[in-house]
């Protein structure tokens, strides 16, 4: 039983590690990975460590940075002066370049979709490029954040098995 115990918290560390890399790797969903390790142990040790109090605390904190990811390229085109067509075009080419190009699109998605939409918007270059550069470093504080809070959802775990 304490064999078991000990697999079982070692595949949970490695599933963790993975999300880690993937707060940062958009191939990797990287904070809901590390969520569902929290439900995995949860299960696999009957729930002795922690319990429904702290899988609904993390859950409510994966699924705002499930939107956060999305919208904060957007939110960085705003902060720079972004018109809502930038906006607009940033959270699209978000969603685009992730899907389409994968990390490479993670970064230049938004940064292209901000400077399309306010081209469109008859906004001049320099303006467009600004707001472009607003979506590059929303995708940093954002990738910053997750990385962040994936630590601490870790710490947390290991906290709670360990002591």
């Amino acid at each position: 039983m304490f064999l078991m115990n000990i697999f079982w918290f070692i595949i949970t560390l490695i599933i963790m590690t993975a999300g880690l890399f993937g707060t940062i790797i958009p191939a990797l969903p990287g904070i809901p990975l590390i969520y569902a390790s929290f439900l995995f142990y949860g299960f696999v040790s009957g729930w002795k460590f922690y319990g429904v109090g702290a899988i609904i605390f993390w859950g409510i904190i994966t699924a705002i940075l499930i939107f956060l990811d999305f919208y904060i390229g957007s939110l960085g085109a705003q902060k720079y002066g972004g018109s809502k067509f930038g906006v607009f075009g940033a959270f699209i080419g978000g969603i685009a370049g992730v899907i389409f190009f994968n990390f490479p699109g993670l970064i230049a998605g938004p940064f292209i979709g901000a400077v399309a939409g306010e081209l469109i918007a008859g906004r001049t270059r320099k303006e467009a490029f600004k707001s472009g550069w607003g979506t590059f470093v929303g995708f940093l504080a954002g990738s910053l954040c997750k990385m962040t809070v994936g630590i601490i959802m870790i710490g947390t775990f290991l906290w709670w098995v360990l002591f």
